[in-house]
């Protein structure tokens, strides 16, 4: 039998290997470590900024454990200070798809396949987590935080109509702080997200790993067809978002706005001259 050769080196940081765990960007560590699988959001040059590639590798990472039967369950975590800050606006990464809203559709993001999959997924929440990130660990199962993380919902900064957020997360905490965080987009910390019902729970630093990996485990002990229920059941609960409306506004005016103020690091033209700020808001 002809062997299969490795592909020649490319943009994404040299060969791509032809099997094994590779979830296609060179921004994302797969590792099994016993009955888990552990993804790491690993670009720190960029502070774990999402690519559209890194939102389809995780989404292809769930995927594969389900797919796996060695695997029990699936821990996501980030690297440094930062879980995940959302996506890459500034589009500078070596795996860059082009153009950022034409790839973030829900064919591309794992928000709905986290909180349908059949095996447990724990976030460990390990710092900075804002935008996708925080969607990221919404739909998680559980998410285990550290007492350094931070949190916050800045889509109406970049002209986003981000309908996922205004029903979920209105779902998990009400419409009332729901508001407080998308019209302000200030930033949350781990007690006022634990206190808010926003994550499962808050640990010291040092012990996120571990707690968030003794969470897993008791997760994957669970009757997985009594869990697929009540999973189901939640899932009912949280409800559907407007699609169609998001999708519309990704590819509107206000969006392309807000991506070039985000580039250029200025307030978006929609601000009023007296309330612009330096920087990008």
């Amino acid at each position: 039998m002809e062997e299969i050769p490795h592909m020649s080196a490319s943009l994404n940081g040299g060969p791509r290997p032809p099997d094994g765990d590779w979830l296609g960007t060179p921004y994302l560590r797969f590792e099994r470590e016993g009955a888990f699988a552990i993804c790491t959001l690993d670009r720190p040059q960029a502070r774990n900024a999402m690519t559209p590639a890194m939102y389809f590798g995780i989404r292809y990472a769930i995927s594969r454990v389900n797919a796996d039967p060695d695997l029990a369950g699936l821990l996501l975590t980030g690297t440094g200070d930062v879980f995940a800050p959302g996506g890459d606006l500034g589009q500078q990464a070596e795996d860059n798809w082009m153009d950022f809203a034409s790839t973030m559709g829900m064919d591309v993001t794992p928000f709905d396949v986290l909180r349908q999959s059949p095996k447990p997924v724990v976030s460990a929440v390990n710092g900075l987590c804002q935008g996708g990130g925080l969607q990221i660990a919404m739909c998680s199962d559980l998410a285990v935080v550290s007492d350094r993380a931070t949190f916050r919902v800045p889509e109406l900064y970049r002209g986003i109509a981000d309908t996922y957020y205004s029903q979920v997360l209105a779902r998990m905490i009400g419409p009332v702080r729901t508001k407080d965080l998308m019209f302000t987009g200030r930033t949350l910390t781990a007690e006022e997200a634990v206190d808010w019902g926003m994550v499962a729970r808050m640990v010291p630093h040092d012990e996120l790993m571990s707690t968030a990996k003794e969470l897993l485990a008791q997760c994957c002990r669970t009757a997985p067809a009594a869990r697929g229920t009540v999973k189901a059941s939640l899932d009912n609960y949280l409800g559907l978002f407007d699609r169609i409306g998001m999708q519309t506004s990704l590819f509107g005016p206000e969006a392309r706005e807000g991506f070039r103020a985000f580039k250029t690091k200025t307030s978006p033209t929609w601000v009023h001259p007296e309330l612009q700020t330096e920087g990008r808001l």
